[in-house]
């Protein structure tokens, strides 16, 4: 019994987020000068993303983007809103975006929502319980004997850790249905005050939601002719000595994330000498791969892992594109390349690559 990608969606909030935009929100929570401001509209034309979508994005009877979430900075210790206002406004948002993506990864396998056996949610961005799980279960009209598995706090590479999953389960039980919804509101958890590490990684992240439809080779209820492919084989590696490159915390004012510095320089050092030999047990090399989906985690990522595995020119113009259009979503954003590699008939076999607080690499080939 072989797991295959039945099918994938995508959601986004209603509003996006222009660069113009996105900064001047920035500027009005981080920034206490405007030499401070300055520098910090320079990082955020470098970043590589020129739109995002964003919950909390709303417009003005103008037509104009405007948001009432965060108000600006009051003065160099204000942190803007609690956690406990961050989270209960995860509770209100999430929901609805998770169940279209949940809802379009149905529509496009053919599979009724009564034949779903498992599902699997994901997000390192707000937790509630009852859940998203529970709230897919209900609103997309699921089996209420749907076993429920949520993987937490995992970062970008989450969706790899949710097909990992879903291919143990259909592996263990041939009848297994399991719908994986990734769903990341980034947007919650800006950080007030002018830190760099801080506005850096706040520069980066949006909204967004993915959903999948993973069940075996013979899935009698599945109505798509051509799966998106097997999941052939997963894998992780942890990066040694490097578990302060990258951190996700939960703090009094939202998640604190933090990105150094050396998280490019770890890729390139690591990277290929995981990555050949894991291949090779699976009878691939870095030439067989068709499409690299890589975690578009930020410019720099992107090419360090260019660089690392001396990939020819434009292999990786996917993931720059979805940088450029949504932004950093998290554990969502793969799911976003896997759909343009469907839409536009990227040959395999497919390599995702994420990485995450650890550090620690997530692969998978999909076939």
């Amino acid at each position: 019994m072989t797991a295959q990608i039945l099918s994938i969606a995508t959601a986004q909030p209603t509003h996006k987020a222009d660069l113009a935009f996105s900064t001047h929100c920035a500027q009005s929570m981080s920034c206490e000068d405007e030499s401070q401001a300055v520098k910090l509209a320079k990082l955020y034309r470098r970043t590589g993303v020129d739109t995002r979508g964003s919950v909390l994005v709303e417009k003005g009877d103008a037509g104009e983007l405007t948001q009432s979430f965060y108000p600006p900075m009051q003065d160099g210790c204000d942190r803007g809103p609690t956690m406990a206002t961050r989270n209960e406004r995860f509770a209100e948002e999430a929901p609805a975006l998770a169940c279209r993506a949940g809802q379009g990864a149905l529509d496009g396998s053919g599979i009724s929502s009564d034949d779903v056996t498992h599902v699997v949610t994901v997000t390192c961005t707000g937790f509630t319980a009852p859940g998203i799980d529970v709230q897919l279960i209900d609103k997309l009209g699921l089996p209420i004997t749907t076993q429920r598995i949520q993987v937490g706090f995992m970062g970008c590479h989450g969706l790899v850790n949710a097909l990992r999953t879903a291919r143990g389960l259909v592996a263990a039980d041939s009848d297994a249905v399991v719908l994986i919804v990734c769903i990341e509101l980034c947007s919650l958890h800006y950080q007030y005050g002018y830190d760099a590490q801080r506005i850096v990684s706040g520069s980066l992240f949006a909204d967004g939601s993915a959903g999948l439809i993973v069940a075996g080779d013979d899935c009698p209820a599945s109505g798509v002719d051509t799966p998106l492919g097997e999941i052939v084989s997963v894998g992780s590696c942890l990066i040694r000595d490097s578990h302060d490159a990258m951190t996700w915390r939960i703090g009094d004012n939202g998640f604190i994330m933090t990105l150094e510095a050396s998280v490019p320089g770890f890729i390139e050092t690591n990277l290929r000498e995981f990555l050949v030999p894991w291949l090779a047990k699976s009878g691939l090399d870095l030439d067989s791969i068709g499409g690299w989906a890589v975690h578009p985690g930020g410019v720099r990522i992107l090419q360090s892992v260019e660089t690392a595995l001396e990939l020819p020119s434009g292999a990786l113009d996917v993931s720059r594109e979805v940088l450029r259009e949504h932004g950093n979503m998290s554990s969502a954003t793969l799911g976003f390349v896997l759909q343009k590699f469907q839409q536009r008939n990227v040959p395999g076999p497919w390599l995702m690559l994420g990485f995450g607080p650890g550090l620690e690499i997530e692969v998978a080939v999909v076939r």
